[in-house]
C-alpha cells in the first residue's frame, strides 16, 4: 500500500472514531483531576521523590507513593512497590499472602494468564497446590462476559472459595476484558453469598481506562504492573496492589517476611519516575486508547476481525487483531519494531518464552524494557493467529506506527 492510500485509510479511521475519541478524552480529564487532588490531598514534595538504602526505616517517599495509589484508586491502602518484579509477581505475591492450606481459589474469568499457571498449578516449584491450596474456574460464556448462573453455584456450595480472582484484560483469548461494571455485579453476587470470599482483581492493562476502578465498586484486592498503565511510560519496574487494609497488611507480610510487611523495602534510586509516571498515566492511557481504536478500525476496514468491536465499552488499553496466519502475525509484529524507537533494526521471533505453554513472538523497542504501555505487540503462535498489541506513549507515534504497517503488510 501507498504512504498516501494508507494515510486515507488512517484519516476515515479518525472521523470514523471521532466519538470515542471525545469520550476517551472525557475520562481522562476526570482521572487527571483525581489523581491531582491525590498528590494535593498527601502534600506530595520533592523530598519525597529522594531515595533510601538499607533497611528502609523512614522511607517516607515509599509510603506517600503508596498513599497516592490508594487514594486515586479509591482503597484504604496500597504497596506499590519496585521490589515486585512483574504483574504475575504481584498476583503470586497477593495469593500467597491471602490462602492458606485447605483454601480454594476460585477463578470467574476461566484459566488465568500463562504466566500465572505454575503460580497455581505448578509442579515440585512451590506453586499454590503444593501448599495445600485447590482451584477451580468458570469459563466465560461465548460473548466474553461472566457466567453469572455458575458463579451463583459455586458461591452457594457450603465450601466457599476463600479467593474469587477475576482477570479483567483478555489474556491471550478473543474477548473483550471486563468492565468495571461487570466486575461490580460480580463482587455484589459474591458478597451477598459469600462475604467472607475475598474479591482480588487482576487490573493490569485496565487503569484508568474508566472512570471507576474495581476497588471502588467493592473488590477487596486490586493488581498491576508499573510498567502498564499506571507508570505512564516512566516507571523503570515495580508493581501495585491495593485494597482493604487487613488484606494489604497480610500480603505485605509475604512480600518480605511476616511481622515486617512494608516497613523495610529500600530503593536507592528514587521515586521520582514513578510520582511524575503516575501523574502522567492517566494522559498515557488515553494516548494508548486512541492508538487502539486507530489500529482496531485501520485493520478492520482492511477485512480482518478485530477487537474491541465499534461502540463497545473500552476497559483496556490492547487491541485483538485475528489473522488466521502465521506468517502474518510474524510479519505484523516485525512491523511494530521497525516503528520503534529503540532497536528498531531488531527482528523479532517466535521463541520459547519462560513461563508461556507456546511459542510466542514479542515486539516492543521501549525505553524501559518489555514496557507494554509503550508500543508493542505479542502473540502466541498458536491458530488463530492473534496479535494482542497494546501502548503507546504519544498518540502521534502510533499514527506512523499505523501507516508504517499499512505500507508493509497490506
Amino acid at each position: 500500500m501507498t504512504k498516501e492510500k494508507a494515510l486515507d485509510f488512517i484519516e476515515q479511521a479518525e472521523k470514523d472514531n471521532a466519538e470515542e475519541f471525545a469520550y476517551i478524552e472525557s475520562v481522562a480529564r476526570f482521572n487527571q483531576e483525581k489523581v491531582l487532588h491525590a498528590f494535593r490531598n498527601n502534600h506530595v514534595a520533592l523530598r519525597h521523590f529522594a531515595g533510601s538504602t538499607g533497611y528502609s526505616y523512614e522511607d517516607e517517599g515509599k509510603h506517600v507513593l503508596a498513599k497516592v495509589f490508594a487514594e486515586s484508586f479509591g482503597a484504604e491502602s496500597a504497596i506499590v512497590s519496585p521490589l515486585i518484579a512483574s504483574g504475575t509477581h504481584a498476583i503470586a505475591v497477593t495469593l500467597f499472602g491471602l490462602l492458606r492450606p485447605g483454601d480454594t481459589m476460585f477463578s470467574a474469568s476461566g484459566m488465568p494468564y500463562d504466566t500465572l499457571v505454575p503460580v497455581i498449578l505448578g509442579d515440585n516449584i512451590g506453586s499454590l497446590k503444593e501448599f495445600g491450596v485447590t482451584f477451580d474456574k468458570a469459563e466465560l460464556l461465548a460473548d466474553g462476559t461472566p457466567d453469572m448462573l455458575a458463579i451463583q453455584k459455586v458461591l452457594s456450595q457450603s465450601q466457599k472459595p476463600a479467593v474469587f480472582f477475576i482477570q479483567r484484560s483478555r489474556g491471550y483469548t478473543w474477548r473483550n476484558s471486563l468492565s468495571v461494571a461487570q466486575i461490580g455485579e460480580m463482587t455484589a453476587l459474591v458478597k451477598k453469598l459469600s462475604p467472607h470470599t475475598k474479591v482480588v482483581v487482576d487490573n493490569c492493562y485496565g487503569e484508568f481506562t474508566e472512570t471507576l476502578e474495581p476497588t471502588q465498586v467493592g473488590v477487596d484486592v486490586m493488581i498491576g504492573s508499573l510498567i502498564k498503565n499506571p507508570g505512564g511510560g516512566l516507571a523503570p519496574t515495580g508493581g501495585y496492589i491495593c485494597g482493604k487494609k487487613q488484606y494489604i497488611d497480610l500480603i505485605a507480610n509475604r512480600l518480605t517476611a511476616p511481622g515486617v510487611g512494608v516497613e523495610v523495602g529500600s530503593y536507592q534510586s528514587g521515586y521520582r519516575d514513578y510520582f511524575q509516571g503516575f501523574f502522567m498515566a492517566p494522559h498515557t492511557t488515553l494516548q494508548a486508547l486512541k492508538g487502539a481504536l486507530l489500529f482496531r478500525s485501520v485493520f478492520s476496514a482492511l477485512g480482518f476481525e478485530t477487537l474491541p468491536k465499534k461502540g463497545g465499552t473500552i476497559s483496556d488499553i490492547i487491541c485483538s487483531i485475528q489473522f488466521d496466519d502465521r506468517d502474518k502475525l510474524i510479519k505484523f509484529c516485525q512491523a511494530i519494531q521497525s516503528c520503534s524507537p529503540v532497536d528498531s533494526f531488531a527482528k523479532p521471533e517466535p521463541w520459547d518464552m519462560p513461563g508461556y505453554t507456546d511459542q510466542v513472538i514479542m515486539a516492543a523497542g521501549a525505553f524501559v524494557q518489555g514496557a507494554s504501555i509503550e508500543l508493542s505487540v505479542d502473540g502466541p503462535m498458536r491458530e488463530p493467529y492473534i496479535a494482542y498489541l497494546q501502548g503507546g506513549l504519544s498518540y502521534e507515534h502510533i499514527r506512523i506506527a499505523v501507516r508504517e504497517c499499512l505500507q508493509c503488510i497490506a
